[in-house]
């Protein structure tokens, strides 16, 4: 895979990446395995893909326990490591904190977890209230001064927020909420990061496996499952997404791939895009989705994808 700069910084990257809140997210999860999360990983790494993006909040600390573990096996030049911190919870109850001293401890706390002296990308991963942004991202300057961490993203910020956070010129990279059915980032977030030279990789780009394919609008959920009661796979929002995939089934069929894989090449290819990092629960998920750095669109196909879901 061709590789993409992050930002401003020297970080380089493969652009497929592996998003591993199923890797030891035992809290987000119920009944993960940590085998499977560490085969996972090790499936990741050993098909090309380098870009590991993990967090604090997935397992508390437990996604990177085991992400280190695993990449202890691997020349570490060879692996990218995107974290994130905000999530405090030293008071008993979990509260959003971007204040630079909590900032800078999470970063030395996640350095021992990862068993690395040094982590690529750092992300601010939610903001909170209080923090000016400029200042919570100086403290992270600070960090990538000391050569703990190589470059500065921040997650979840508005427009408002990402201004403010890049003040000083130090932001690198926005995580945001982004997919093929959910594209307001477009209109106002892209333009900006744009002319400021920020990089933009999407969290939820196969929104809960709604656009892998392996659902059709005869699809129907047992009202125990939580599917049931989630508005994007009920009702018209899921018959128009459902529309949308059978639209582009026949470039599948013509690449001999699966949706999921075209899905993929359509964020690769995305110029407003610098990576994507779909996430896996088992190391058998992974070839599939290491596949679609192979998957060469052309122009129409591209486009034709694009207003297939901007239709709807």
């Amino acid at each position: 895979m061709k590789k993409v700069k992050i930002g401003k910084s020297q970080v380089e990257t493969a652009p497929l990446g592996l998003g591993t809140n199923k890797v030891g997210g035992h809290n987000l999860f119920p009944d993960l395995s940590e085998s499977d999360g560490r085969q996972v990983v090790r499936a990741a790494l050993e098909s090309g893909i380098q870009l590991l993006d993990t967090a604090f909040m997935y397992g508390k600390g437990r996604s990177e326990e085991l992400i280190g573990e695993v990449i202890a096996d691997f020349p570490r030049d060879q692996v990218i490591i995107a974290d994130k911190a905000a999530h405090d919870f030293s008071s008993g109850e979990m509260i959003l904190n971007n204040e630079p001293q909590f900032l800078k401890k999470s970063v030395d706390d996640a350095l021992k977890r990862l068993k690395t002296d040094y982590i690529d990308i750092f992300y601010i991963h939610f903001p909170d209230e209080k923090t000016p942004k400029s200042e919570a991202v100086g403290a992270l300057q600070d960090m990538r001064a000391a050569g703990k961490i190589r470059a500065i993203g921040i997650s979840n910020f508005t427009l408002e927020q990402a201004i403010d956070a890049n003040r000083d010129g130090y932001v690198d990279v926005v995580e945001n909420y982004y997919s093929l059915i959910h594209r307001d980032e477009e209109k106002k977030l892209f333009p900006y990061l744009k002319d400021e030279h920020i990089s933009f990789v999407p969290y939820f780009p196969l929104e809960s496996g709604l656009l892998t394919g392996k659902y059709t609008k005869d699809s129907t959920f047992d009202e125990h499952d939580p599917r049931s009661k989630n508005e994007k796979f009920t009702g018209e929002s899921f018959r128009k997404t459902m529309n949308a995939v059978d639209a582009i089934r026949p470039i599948a069929q013509r690449h001999q791939v699966d949706v999921l894989q075209v899905v993929l090449a359509w964020y690769l290819a995305n110029p407003d895009l610098t990576a994507v990092i779909p996430g896996a629960r088992n190391a058998g998920q992974i070839p599939g989705i290491a596949r679609a750095a192979e998957v060469r669109l052309s122009n129409d196909e591209y486009e034709l994808i694009d207003q297939a879901f901007a239709a709807e």
